[in-house]
C-alpha cells in the first residue's frame, strides 16, 4: 500500500479547476487499489473565509471525492466546507472509500486558526474520529489541529496507528509545520502523513512541504 500526498497549487475559490488539477497531478503518477490519496485542506476553493463560495451546498466535491474514489479504487481523504451553524460553517476532513453510498469519515477542524481570523467564519469541534486503510486505524486532523499535542494523544488513545491531515500552512511558518510534524510523530510513536499546499492565494504563499513520517 502506499500513500500519494497530493501536494496542490489551489486556483482561488475555484472548484472545477481543483477538481480538475487534482486529477491531473494523480494522472502523473500510479495509483494501485488500496492505496491513501491525501489531499490539502480545503482543496476545492482555498483558504478562503468566504464560506458562501466555500460550503459544498450541492455536495459536488463529495461527489468528486466519492468518484475519484471508486475510479482508482483507493481511500481518498479529502476536505470541504460544510454549514455549521447559522453564521458559521465547519472546516471538515471528508473521506471516501470505493464503491460506499456515504463518506466513511467526516472530521470537522478541532480547532480554527483564531489568528487568522478563521473563527469568524468556521467553529469547532471536539469530536475524534477514525477510519480503516489496510487494517490501520487512522485518525484525521486539520492544519492548526497540528500545534495542540493533546488532541493527537485523544486521538492515540483510542487506538490511532496513523494521524493525517492536510492544511493550508503558510511559507513563514514553514519551519514550525515540519518540527510539529516530526513531533506528533515522535511523542505519539505513531506515523504522520502531512500534507500541505503550495503556491500563492490572494494573501499569504504556500511553501508545501509535505512529509510522511
Amino acid at each position: 500500500m502506499q500513500a500519494h500526498l497530493v501536494q496542490l497549487d489551489i486556483a482561488w475559490e475555484d472548484k472545477a479547476a481543483n477538481h480538475s488539477r487534482v486529477r491531473e497531478l494523480l494522472g502523473n503518477t500510479g495509483t494501485s487499489p488500496g492505496d491513501l490519496i491525501v489531499l490539502p485542506e480545503l482543496f476545492d476553493v482555498g483558504f478562503t473565509l468566504n464560506t458562501k463560495a466555500a460550503i459544498d451546498h450541492d455536495d459536488s466535491t463529495l461527489a468528486y471525492l466519492q468518484t475519484l474514489a471508486n475510479d482508482t479504487a483507493c481511500i481518498v481523504h479529502g476536505s470541504r466546507a460544510l454549514p455549521g451553524s447559522t453564521t458559521h460553517a465547519y472546516n471538515c476532513a471528508t473521506i471516501c472509500a470505493p464503491h460506499h453510498e456515504a463518506p466513511v469519515c467526516e472530521y470537522h477542524k478541532a480547532h480554527p486558526f483564531s489568528y487568522g481570523r478563521e473563527a469568524e467564519s468556521y467553529i469547532g469541534d471536539d469530536r475524534i474520529m477514525h477510519y480503516q486503510w489496510d487494517g490501520l486505524r487512522v485518525c484525521p486532523a486539520v492544519c492548526y489541529d497540528l500545534r495542540f499535542p493533546e488532541l493527537f494523544r485523544l486521538g492515540l488513545k483510542s487506538g490511532a496507528q496513523v494521524f493525517v491531515y492536510g492544511a493550508n500552512w503558510p511559507s513563514h511558518r514553514q519551519s514550525h509545520w515540519r518540527t510539529l510534524s516530526i513531533a506528533r510523530a515522535i511523542e505519539n510513536q505513531a506515523f504522520v502523513i502531512a500534507v500541505n499546499r503550495c503556491g500563492n492565494d490572494p494573501h499569504l504563499p504556500y511553501a508545501g512541504g509535505s512529509i510522511a513520517i
